[in-house]
């Protein structure tokens, strides 16, 4: 009885991991961070050589398909000389301050909405077909729309990149709300909660995850609305740029303004996961550690 006792408490223990199998794992994860990263580099050398000596070999035509060297010069010359617009740091600055305005507008208003909408359903009832006929509109549309009720000014890019957001995060915030947990809603009133307290420390919380998975998709939507809004009329931007460089049949200003929108947007991404981190420590830890 003694030994099978032992045996018995000594099982759980068996299932907790070691220190030194943590440490195994941390360093097998490093790893493979590693080998992720050296191979990620490798499609790009690999991609950017192939379209290189395509290019100089005449394989393609660079008056069309441009080739990455004189990308990087297009570049190093907005940086040195300025755009046709401006300095090039105005231009992102303008487009960001577009981005970041509708961003954040939107984002308030989808989780307002998207609350209220999901914890009541005659709100819901009432305003799903206008919401679901108003997601439908094309943006390039509404866009025309804002230009010509706001000017070629920020605000219209703003409204325009607020329309794309809101959608994203507003229908991540109705399912969230609906997600939750029946059962944590019940013990909740059960011990006295008020809706302000249920909507603010249970609902809330628990449908942050949907929230902020629309976060890393709407912040892009954001910076499309700018650069669209730009591109179809605008004093200074990016998608200015991109205008004035498809005009004069320029494909490397082109892709050189494609290079600067994907760097702002890959910024933009790693500082939406650090604030994903900060918000939601409760949650368990993913299966891969590799983040995309």
């Amino acid at each position: 009885m003694n030994a099978q006792n032992n045996t018995q408490l000594e099982t759980p223990r068996r299932l907790i991991p070691s220190s030194g199998e943590d440490a195994r794992r941390q360093v097998q994860a490093r790893r493979q961070r590693i080998v992720v990263n050296i191979l990620r580099v490798l499609v790009s050398v690999i991609f950017l050589s192939a379209w290189e000596f395509a290019s100089r070999a005449q394989w393609i035509d660079p008056f069309f398909f441009g080739q990455p060297s004189d990308v990087v010069i297009q570049i190093w010359t907005w940086i040195i000389r300025g755009t046709a617009q401006g300095p090039l740091w105005e231009q992102i600055a303008v487009t960001l301050e577009e981005t970041v305005l509708g961003f954040l507008i939107g984002v308030v208003f989808g989780i307002i909405l998207g609350i209220a909408l999901g914890r009541s359903q005659i709100l819901a009832d009432v305003f799903g077909p206008y919401i679901k006929a108003a997601n439908s509109i094309p943006r390039v549309v509404l866009g025309s729309i804002f230009i010509i009720w706001l000017g070629l000014g920020l605000p219209s890019k703003v409204a325009l990149a607020v329309v794309l957001v809101f959608f994203v995060v507003f229908f991540n915030a109705f399912q969230g709300v609906r997600e939750v947990d029946r059962n944590l809603i019940a013990n909740a009133r059960i011990l006295g909660a008020s809706p302000r307290q249920l909507s603010t420390d249970v609902i809330l919380p628990s449908a942050l995850t949907w929230i902020i998975a629309s976060l890393h998709t709407s912040f892009g939507f954001a910076l499309v609305g700018a650069i669209v809004g730009e591109y179809l009329g605008a004093v200074h931007g990016i998608g200015l740029m991109i205008a004035t460089a498809q005009g004069t049949f320029n494909p490397n200003g082109v892709f050189a303004a494609m290079v600067i929108l994907a760097v702002v947007a890959l910024l933009a991404e790693a500082l939406v996961t650090l604030i994903e981190n900060r918000l939601i420590k409760w949650r368990p830890q993913p299966v891969s550690d590799i983040s995309f």
